[in-house]
């Protein structure tokens, strides 16, 4: 098994920044791809950022230029680096990750509330 813990979320006023960690425990071997995910009220969950075993990152076109997502190998830690926050980046970020074999894994999520 494998526990995923979230931290870094809060209230911010609209262009702050945030930085969200998601620190992984348990069975750490075989991984695939760690993501960030977010939800917010009354819309389905969505990816955010992803990246690769190899560094290969993906973002949300709302997000481009914006968040950074980056992965400490050592500390089995994955981080979300927010910038020029907006109103509507308000959610609930959560941390994800997925093994070669397939398997899936979710945080329990942290709440990021962006002020106008």
């Amino acid at each position: 098994q494998v526990q995923l813990v979230e931290s870094g979320g809060g209230l911010v006023q609209a262009g702050g920044s945030l930085r969200l960690s998601c620190a992984a425990s348990g069975s750490i071997f075989s991984i695939n791809t760690m993501a960030w995910y977010r939800q917010a009220p009354g819309k389905q969950r969505e990816l955010v950022a992803s990246i690769s075993s190899g560094g290969s990152t993906n973002y949300a076109d709302s997000v481009k230029g914006r968040f950074a997502i980056s992965r400490d190998g050592a500390k089995n830690t994955v981080y979300l680096q927010m910038n020029s926050l907006k109103p509507e980046d308000t959610a609930i970020y959560y941390c994800f990750l997925s093994r070669v074999s397939g398997a899936r894994y979710w945080g329990q999520g942290t709440q990021v509330t962006v002020s106008s």
